[in-house]
């Protein structure tokens, strides 16, 4: 038979409680992650242009430069990219990008949370 003093049973307490918190935490991440919809890395810029036409807008002073054009950008397994976006697809690309930021957050928040779960168990375990 184990008889463990106030303290210890104390510090026990709390780390099961600290525990339990992590694994919840770590559960909302999952379903954060699952509730993300479509993704898309990258970076949204915008680009006015200047034409070969002489006499053109673009020639004049001031200029009145071509666009706005629109492009994602992004490095995928070392490979750059860079796409045009057509206008009425903006408010799809926007929401894509940001999905891909918070997938970028959740991940490091679960891998900091796991972290801090597998020390508590091996700490446990070594107690």
């Amino acid at each position: 038979m184990i008889v463990l003093s106030v303290p210890q049973c104390y510090t026990f307490a709390m780390e099961k409680k600290r525990e339990l918190a992590i694994e919840r935490q770590i559960e909302k991440v999952k379903r954060d992650l699952l509730a993300l919809g479509d993704l898309r890395p990258g970076s949204l810029s915008t680009q006015y242009n200047v034409c070969g036409s002489p006499g053109c807008r673009c020639k004049a002073s001031p200029p009145e430069k071509h666009g706005p054009y629109y492009q994602v950008s992004y490095t995928r397994k070392g490979k750059s990219s860079t796409k045009f976006v057509k206008k009425a697809d903006l408010p799809t690309i926007r929401k894509q990008l940001k999905n891909y930021e918070r997938l970028k957050l959740l991940m490091d928040r679960w891998i900091d949370l796991a972290t801090e779960l597998s020390n508590l168990r091996i700490t446990k375990e070594k107690g």
